[in-house]
């Protein structure tokens, strides 16, 4: 589902390097070493493209025949289903409407499709009493129809926000604990409770029957794998994209409009729940500071950064302030290393990839104190890369970083908001292509004009084509939001399916993803990377160069007016 916003528009690459350290157990308590060893210094140098390519290892590019040379550039494309395909009954929604959408994504040359597996619904009438039917009459006619599917395991609610046009909440007997024990849930500082998704202090708390959050997502996964065992071999599925956090992504709920929130406002930090105070209280005492407490004037949702003390006044530079941001985002990257050690477990030998959602937090990027991006969990700043010890963690699970905001373009935020989603998206590719990791992405608005479809294509082949041999720079896949009604409109459809044609460089459907990708079972996570090395991938590098324009364009005004000529024409 989408979380961004902007008020003016409506194969797995070569395996990723040996860990150098010994194998120490991804434990806190190793961050408060690290964080002595460096003397709290977050000022880190930034290095030039000359350094960067001497450093990343790319896959070899492989000369390609003439027969497949094309195909090496081909991004497949898989369209979010509905968010209410399946009803809160657990029951498929019009069959029949949906089999006809399919056909026609087919015949545009669509790859396949993605669906949320909400949790809500299937573990609704108590904890393990799965109810998968809805979910298997939904894959089978999506593989009658000859697609392949994105599956996302939904651990949150569905409802508060952008996009999000029904209401989901999460099984009814996990909310219960909360009416007794309302820490279960994210708390801001004010004392508001987000019941969007559980807060990452509970994860490995057994408050739920005997169980703790992360053995729910655990067992939800075991069972989604029992019962879908045909379909995994017969490979329908592509991506099992594990839910992390409020809209499926790995983030705190900052910017919450349940809670009042507006873009561009910085959002609020979500950690004071009880379970997450004590962890901090316990993490400031061990590094000889019990004095320290939560940011107490780092604003209100829709505060701009310069209104707040904690960043207005820099004391986010602070050592207190730099301490508390490093345990807040280190939260973050604990809770999706642990839940995401769950699921290699679960789906381990499968043909499947799996995916993690990080949200394009793009406004106040490009002032000096990201704040927006820091109150989410992304501790980034100038002179320190807060995306490229997501992607180190993600490269141990062999997990695709699908990352959002694909076809913003900065011309097209208010300049008051500071906004840079195309250098964001710069910054972030090459975090992952530093890493060796696995890139995809979506769209976070829904859009269907040829500057938002152009700008997607620059962003996932930020180089052009490569007739020659595979590009160095392409993502993975590109899941694009969403079906329905406004994206099959005659207009509409008529630039989407050329939009297809330019994402597969020209070149007609391909079945066979072996042809253009490497579809291997699922290897077993490798071992787990000390807290130490997490951090030595916050030096920040100067991001790689993108081409101004794409080569592969879906056309631009002219085009817009002839095609809007012709659209006036009932035969065309």
């Amino acid at each position: 589902m989408a979380s961004i916003v902007c008020p003016k528009l409506g194969g797995f690459p070569a395996r990723c390097r040996q860990w150098k350290l010994p194998r120490i157990q991804f434990l806190e308590k190793n961050m408060y070493t690290v964080w002595e060893k460096q003397g709290f210094n977050c000022q880190k140098s930034i290095k030039t493209p000359h350094a960067l390519a001497t450093e990343v290892s790319f896959k070899a590019s492989t000369p390609l025949n003439d027969k497949d040379s094309m195909l090496a550039n081909y991004v497949p494309i898989y369209v979010m289903l509905q968010l209410e395909i399946i009803t809160n009954d657990n029951v498929l929604k019009d069959k029949e409407g949906l089999e006809k959408q399919l056909k026609q994504l087919k015949d545009a040359g669509v790859d396949g499709v993605m669906c949320d597996v909400w949790w809500g619904i299937v573990e609704s009438k108590g904890p393990k009493e799965y109810d998968w039917r809805a979910y298997r009459t939904l894959f089978q006619l999506v593989q009658d129809c000859k697609m392949k599917m994105q599956v996302v395991m939904s651990f949150h609610q569905c409802g508060g926000n952008i996009g999000d046009v029904v209401n989901i909440p999460i099984p009814h007997w996990v909310r219960d604990v909360g009416v007794t024990d309302p820490d279960i849930f994210y708390t801001d500082r004010v004392g508001n409770r987000n019941v969007e998704y559980l807060t990452i202090g509970v994860d490995n708390q057994p408050l739920f029957g005997g169980r703790t959050a992360i053995e729910m997502y655990s067992d939800y996964m075991k069972s989604f794998k029992e019962n879908m065992v045909d379909f995994l071999e017969a490979e329908l599925f592509t991506d099992i994209e594990v839910g992390l956090g409020p809209a499926g992504e790995l983030r705190y709920p900052s910017y919450p409009q349940s809670q009042g929130w507006a873009f561009p406002g910085i959002g609020e930090f979500q950690c004071y729940d009880k379970y997450l105070k004590a962890d901090f209280e316990e993490a400031t005492t061990k590094v000889g500071h019990p004095d320290w407490e939560f940011p107490n004037d780092a604003g209100e949702y829709n505060n701009k950064p310069n209104e707040t003390g904690f960043f207005g006044s820099e004391g986010y530079l602070s050592e207190k302030g730099k301490f508390f941001l490093t345990w807040y985002s280190n939260k973050l990257l604990i809770h999706g290393d642990e839940i995401l050690e769950e699921a290699n477990k679960a789906f381990m030998g499968c043909k499947v990839k799996l995916a993690c959602k990080i949200s394009g937090i793009h406004w106040w990027y490009k002032d000096e104190t990201h704040a927006a991006e820091l109150t989410a969990g992304y501790y980034n700043l100038n002179d320190r890369d807060g995306y490229c010890p997501i992607a180190r963690m993600l490269s141990r699970h062999y997990a695709a970083f699908n990352f959002t905001c694909l076809e913003m373009r900065d011309s097209e935020q208010p300049t008051s908001a500071k906004s840079g989603p195309q250098e964001l998206v710069q910054q972030v590719f090459t975090a992952v292509k530093r890493e060796e990791g696995i890139m995809a992405g979506e769209n976070a608005l829904e859009r269907y004009d040829y500057k938002a479809y152009n700008q997607i294509l620059l962003s996932v082949r930020p180089n052009g084509i490569n007739r020659k041999e595979s590009p160095k720079l392409k993502m993975e896949a590109l899941t694009f939001l969403r079906l329905g009604d406004d994206l099959l409109l005659k207009k509409n459809y008529n630039l989407f399916k050329r939009f297809v044609k330019k994402l597969h460089a020209d070149q007609e459907y391909c079945s066979d993803l072996r042809k253009y990708s490497t579809v291997v079972p699922l290897e077993r996570s490798k071992p787990k990377i000390p807290i130490e090395e997490l951090l030595e991938a916050t030096e920040r590098i100067e991001s790689f160069p993108f081409d101004d324009h794409t080569d592969m364009s879906v056309g631009g005004q002219l085009n817009d007016f002839i095609d809007g000529f012709f659209n006036m024409i009932p035969f065309f």
